[in-house]
């Protein structure tokens, strides 16, 4: 069981699908294990017609076939279900940041059912894998649980070594925050002055500029005025959920409120 102090469900979930690009590929297989502050522990696996062919080589590394997903509902049709299930809910996984988080957004965005993660805490065993041996997900299962993953990128198999790995970095790192405001602070540092979790907005003298490429330094509210070609940009591009947001609400007229000092 997992040593952790819950005040709201956790759902540790992975994801298969039709290839890397987290804005463009679609979704396969989505199996979770939701956690609960009394202990108790729920399982979901949702198979889905993706709505286009499966690569060969995306097949030959999950193993999922065209065949096999043929009669599957479409996630649009699951997505209701989904949604329901990760209520109010943190999340866990390995490296969800990087891939899962913002693949399972664009399909919630496909399905008309925009995927919030204001309020989410996220726990990214990747983040503490890295921090500590930087490694996979078998050598992780392997070095904290001397297990060997048999199972690789079989969903709910790595779903349940990721439990294992988390299980096993408590037993090894007593340092580690028993609660999910730490871990999410552990797994995922930000700067102060940052926006959005990956800092591609931040607070300069209480206003929003832009943190990257040409724009950087440019006030937010000055692109929206006289460039939103470069906010329509972010949004058909490989940025987070949340950077995103930011982007598209300015694109409306809405900018982030000023951090209380």
């Amino acid at each position: 069981m997992l040593k952790l102090k819950l005040d709201k469900p956790l759902a540790v979930f992975d994801i298969e699908s039709t290839g890397l690009n987290r804005k463009l590929d679609r979704l396969i297989d989505l199996a979770l294990i939701k956690f609960w502050p009394d202990g108790r522990t729920e399982s979901f696996t949702f198979r889905v017609n993706p709505e286009r062919p499966i690569p060969p080589d995306a097949t030959e590394i999950h193993g999922i076939t065209n065949e096999m997903v043929k009669d599957c509902p479409t996630f649009q049709q699951v997505a209701p279900r989904v949604a329901e299930v990760l209520k109010d809910c943190d999340l866990a996984g390995y490296n969800i940041l990087g891939y899962d988080i913002p693949l399972l957004s664009e399909e919630f965005t496909r399905a008309g059912l925009p995927f919030d993660m204001q309020g989410r805490r996220v726990l990214d065993a990747q983040r503490i894998f890295h921090k500590k041996v930087p490694r996979d997900l078998p050598a992780a299962l392997a070095y904290y649980c001397g297990e060997l993953h048999l199972d690789a990128h079989d969903a709910m198999a790595d779903v349940q070594a990721t439990v294992r790995v988390i299980e096993g970095q408590f037993e090894r790192y007593a340092d580690l925050p028993p609660d999910m405001e730490g871990l999410d602070e552990f797994c995922n540092p930000r700067h102060p002055d940052w926006v959005d979790r990956t800092g591609k907005f931040k607070w300069v003298n209480g206003e929003v500029v832009v943190n990257f490429g040409k724009k950087q330094g440019t006030s937010l509210i000055e692109i929206a005025r006289t460039d939103s070609g470069f906010l329509k940009w972010m949004l058909k591009g490989d940025f987070q959920p949340d950077a995103q947001e930011i982007a598209k609400n300015a694109l409306d007229g809405k900018f982030p409120r000023p951090p209380a000092a």
